[in-house]
């Protein structure tokens, strides 16, 4: 019970604790730049990738269900785009920055808690919330949606693509955006802006509370890429569940 409670609460006292310092002192923002091209920048091409990677397996299987049923898999094409962008390409490409920058956020401020670089910053009248967390936090509500965009413009092409050479069928049907609404494009934003903004706050609250040596790194670091993770699952289910109950 006491994990649960500080799964779900201490990212929340993390939250209001960096809102009320950033807007007392202000955002560091050469930081904030450098943060973005740390979660960005280096995530880019791992979700481009992966989304590829997944976007083209997902046709394959699309494929082989429909020789069972209708028998022509280009009739799924505008289904399959809706999904891409309601539903796997904000949650896959959040899972994929989350294991990457998760990592990497963790383990830097781990290693400056366990070297005492945090404790020397408050003695030096520095406010870790504001130095630390805040710019991570921007770069996340920035650099998420984008990857997202980027990594299902990628899981696109690498349908097309595959539907056309490997499968022989018009691999632009899935590009047809008919079935793409407002709501679509609601639910998929909703998703990469909380999971964006999940992701910094729970690799800074396994990052600052580690204690130890090099081994409290890793578990901290451990520990923020799995609950980063899980946060963004857990996000994507909490938005497509509330969204469901409202268009019923």
């Amino acid at each position: 019970m006491k994990r649960v409670l500080t799964f779900f609460g201490a990212p929340g006292v993390m939250l209001a604790r960096t809102v009320r310092a950033g807007a007392r002192e202000g955002i560091p923002w050469r930081e904030t730049l450098a943060q973005v091209h740390e979660l960005g920048g280096r995530s880019v091409w791992l979700v481009m990738s992966g989304m590829a990677f997944f976007g083209a397996v997902l046709v394959m299987i699309a494929n082989a269900q429909a020789k069972k049923l209708i028998g022509n898999v280009a009739v799924l094409g505008p289904a399959y785009f809706e999904m891409l962008v309601r539903e796997l390409g904000p949650a896959v490409s959040a899972l994929l920055t989350a294991s990457r920058a998760g990592a990497s956020h963790s383990a830097e401020l781990a290693t400056m808690s366990v070297n005492e670089q945090v404790e020397a910053l408050e003695m030096s009248a520095g406010d870790p919330y504001t130095d630390l967390v805040a710019p991570r936090l921007v770069a996340g509500v920035v650099g998420v949606p984008l990857l997202s965009v980027l990594g299902t413009v990628a899981a696109t092409a690498s349908a097309v693509l595959v539907a056309s050479v490997a499968l022989d069928i018009d691999g632009r049907a899935f590009m047809d955006a008919r079935y793409v609404d407002g709501w679509d494009l609601l639910v998929g934003g909703l998703k990469v802006l909380g999971c964006g903004l999940y992701i910094p706050l729970a690799a800074a609250v396994a990052g600052l509370n580690a204690r130890g040596g090099a081994e409290a790194v890793g578990e901290a670091t451990t520990e923020g890429v799995v609950a980063a993770s899980l946060g963004c699952l857990l996000i994507d289910l909490t938005v497509s569940l509330a969204f469901q109950f409202v268009r019923l």
